[in-house]
């Protein structure tokens, strides 16, 4: 089910404790939003603590503390630690909830939470396909029955936390969204003004699926269509290399670009016709609902996660995972007939408008942490 959102339930004020990975993925900027819509709205006090990893970026933390979030880090290599550190930062810091997000920071925070004396915990689940061992989902149960509520960022992934079973009467969706203001000016740009190109935004990694819209291209290639080909993001030096390496082999360096890490995403999409999204498995795609806020004909795998996002045949157009020649045959479909990438695109617009707001986003866990008892009366 997904979480409504009207009817605020009344309530004071609560001091709400986000926990979340340091390495800045889509479940921290999500925390992010979060924290901020909170700590303007003045309902809530948020309180982000990151655990620390390789990757987090000194200068991306006090960015947020200059924006006035209260941000605090935890030791991440190893569990243990983690635990020990986030119930002493929890007994200092007293907080009436806490949100953890993301595998295995939902499993190391509610630990530490609940062994501090932390009323309420939240789950938030940011992926269909957690690598969830035999310890680590028994753990999950367990904890899964000490905890308020299990929130899905997207309904297929509250169908896969119910599916391994945790408890259905607690699970819920609260699909994630977007700054739309980003997109204000995308119906300036109309579709017909637009580079017939494709964007895909997505960092090289395993979940991610270049390597099938890259061979997808090739087929297209063969069909006379030769459209530019944008690949937005960073990632890991092997499957960036794997990808730059297939694009030489099938002859397609003039058509494809490899643009890494893209500072105004918003205004590439709303200078392109098509946004693709070819990947293995996903949560809730934030760059898909941005291809979608900035009036794109959107394409993309269907797995967990997009299905529900996008319908078929009315806001865009699913591929089976990993099918190039498929995926070949829906950006056919878009180059050859403008009117129906046109219709798509519009469609696919006014559902990220009126789904996928960080607005409607925030108002909802909003509505469901004001909705929680001071205790969820479960024994510590």
């Amino acid at each position: 089910m997904t979480v409504p959102a009207s009817g605020t339930p009344a309530g004071g004020t609560r001091r709400v404790l986000h926990f979340v990975t340091g390495g800045f993925s889509g479940a921290t900027q999500v925390a992010v939003e979060l924290c901020l819509s909170q700590r303007k709205a003045g309902r809530l006090q948020p309180i982000l603590v990151l655990r620390r990893k390789r990757t987090t970026d000194p200068a991306k933390v006090q960015a947020l503390r200059d924006q006035g979030l209260e941000v605090h880090l935890v030791p991440g290599w190893a569990h243990l630690v983690t635990v020990w550190a986030l119930r002493r930062l929890c007994e200092q810091l007293r907080p009436d909830v806490m949100l953890a997000h993301g595998f295995p920071e939902h499993l190391l925070g509610r630990e530490a939470a609940l062994r501090a004396g932390v009323p309420v915990v939240v789950q938030v689940e940011h992926s269909s396909r957690e690598r969830y061992g035999f310890w680590s989902l028994r753990k999950a149960r367990r904890l899964a029955r000490r905890s308020a509520k299990l929130v899905g960022v997207s309904e297929g992934v509250r169908r896969r936390l119910v599916a391994l079973g945790m408890p259905e009467s607690l699970t819920v969706a609260i699909p994630n969204g977007i700054r739309l203001e980003r997109f204000a000016e995308a119906d300036s740009h109309p579709h017909a003004q637009r580079e017939p190109g494709i964007v895909m935004s997505a960092r090289f990694a395993r979940q991610k699926d270049q390597p099938t819209l890259i061979r997808a291209i090739g087929l297209l290639a063969e069909r006379g269509l030769r459209p530019t080909v944008y690949l937005a993001g960073s990632g890991h030096p092997f499957y960036m290399g794997a990808s730059q390496r297939l694009v030489k082999r099938l002859g397609l360096e003039e058509q494809v670009r490899f643009l890494g890490y893209h500072k105004n995403m918003a205004q590439l999409l709303m200078s392109q016709r098509i946004y693709v999204l070819s990947t293995h498995w996903e949560g809730m795609p934030l760059a898909l609902l941005e291809g979608m806020a900035a009036g794109c004909a959107c394409v993309a795998s269907l797995v967990p996660g997009v299905e529900g996002v996008l319908e078929p045949g009315k806001t865009g157009l699913l591929t089976p995972e990993g099918d190039a020649k498929a995926l070949a045959d829906a950006l056919e479909q878009l180059l050859r007939d403008e009117a129906l990438a046109q219709r798509l695109g519009q469609a696919a617009r006014q559902r990220a408008i009126e789904e996928h707001s960080v607005g409607l986003m925030m108002q909802r866990y909003e509505d469901l942490l004001m909705s929680l008892p001071a205790s969820d009366g479960q024994p510590r």
